[in-house]
């Protein structure tokens, strides 16, 4: 008797990251829909949260229950150091389980924001390993990548894409950037972002009067390469949010505030109180559909986070991108909206408001642009898909395909 395909997926999925976790959903709907009869269940970084929502075993990406805490104290910095050592085996055992598995999208390849080499960069790199030496195929899937400085985080990152069996990226950036860091990319393939398979509510009919806006906001403070300088680069953010937020707010338009992040509510909270008006209020989003739900019902929408622009876009709503990684202009450019991208780091509100007015004013044809760019994107993740089954699941790809004649 046949037994099922033994898939994991693996990251930092159930850890408050909407985007994160709509990968996710993105690759369960792929096998459910593909290979039901697949044996599903995660390495995670909250498998809690995964296995009330998704439905399908998890467990823990780290034994030291602390590791996303600052260690100070010699009971904690001896207790990371002893988890890393005991995570080689407890992940090469997970990883023994399964025949293949699955990082799916999100940013394991960059460090567009602050990492720390011995974090996920170490995790991913003893899963890759792993899958290497004993026989598991690991397929990194429409992830994001990004030329890094950091020589450990590089090297870690580096070797983690050359050991992994199947790779593709959410744009041609990325791939270009492991290509950069001396990985043979010539068998790899560009597709967008997960998210984009994901079902998405139409975006509503105009009316013709000005309505609301949802605000994705972020907890930004730069990047892995922006350490010395985190509080100013913060600072100028949230102060000219709450700038544009209080000039939309004087012309009388509702503003939404929107999430991608559990640490984005302190964000929201600033602007609150910062803006003491019934016209803004803020929303609490559990997953990306949510996301599309409030941006659906949006005029047009202003976002930091990756896969709060994604969100937008997916529902044809029109967007601005305040950028704080070359991967959302990238998007933007992709889906007809480059002109519509400003700086995180050096906000200025007043350009700010004039990119929105404008946008405001070319709505019309942008939804139409986003209608097309959308039609495409499905199409190619269709086609990213197959090649997953292909690559990962040959007996399958080849069960129905005609016999040659003897």
């Amino acid at each position: 008797m046949k037994t099922a395909t033994r898939v994991g997926v693996f990251g930092l999925l159930g850890s408050g990251n909407l985007g994160n976790d709509g990968s996710l959903e993105a690759v369960l709907g792929y096998l459910r829909a593909e290979h039901p009869d697949a044996s599903v269940d995660a390495l995670c970084g909250g498998p809690e949260a995964v296995t009330a929502r998704f439905g399908i075993p998890a467990t823990r990406l780290h034994w030291y229950r602390g590791e996303y805490r600052t260690a100070s104290r010699a009971a904690a910095i001896a207790g990371k150091g002893v988890g890393k050592l005991v995570d080689v085996f407890r992940t090469a055992a997970w990883v023994r389980r399964h025949d293949v598995v699955i990082v799916p999208g999100m940013g394991v390849l960059e460090a567009t924001l602050p990492l720390r080499p011995w974090g996920f960069p170490y995790s991913l790199f003893l899963l890759c390993a792993s899958g290497r030496l004993l026989g598991t195929r690991v397929a990194l899937v429409s992830v994001g990548a990004a030329e890094i400085r950091n020589r450990p985080t590089r090297a870690l990152v580096r070797w983690s894409a050359r050991l992994a069996a199947y790779r593709s990226y959410r744009d041609t950036q990325s791939r270009d950037a492991m290509r950069a860091m001396g990985v043979d990319t010539a068998r790899d393939e560009v597709y967008p972002d997960l998210a984009f398979s994901l079902p998405a509510p139409r975006a509503s009919a105009s009316t013709g009067t000005p309505g609301p806006v949802c605000l994705g906001v972020m907890d930004f403070h730069g990047s892995n390469d922006d350490r010395a300088r985190a509080e100013e680069i913060y600072r100028r953010y949230l102060d000219g949010t709450i700038t544009f937020v209080r000039a939309l707010v004087a012309e009388g338009r509702p503003v939404r505030l929107l999430t991608g992040d559990q640490c984005d509510l302190s964000v929201v909270a600033a602007i609150l109180d910062a803006v003491d008006s019934p016209l803004v209020t803020a929303a609490e989003p559990a997953s990306l559909t949510d996301l599309m739900n409030e941006m659906a019902a949006a005029d047009t929408v202003v976002a930091v986070r990756y896969h709060n622009l994604i969100c937008a876009l997916k529902t044809g709503t029109p967007v601005l991108a305040v950028s704080y990684a070359a991967k959302s202009d990238a998007l933007m450019d992709r889906m007809g909206l480059g002109a519509y991208c400003h700086p995180a780091r050096e906000v200025d509100a007043d350009r700010l408001l004039e990119q929105f007015r404008d946008l405001e004013k070319h709505a019309v044809e942008l939804r139409q642009t986003l209608a097309e760019r959308n039609r495409v994107a499905a199409q190619q993740l269709a086609q990213q898909f197959t090649a997953l089954t292909t690559t990962l699941f040959p007996a399958k790809s080849h069960a129905h395909a005609p016999r040659k004649a003897r």
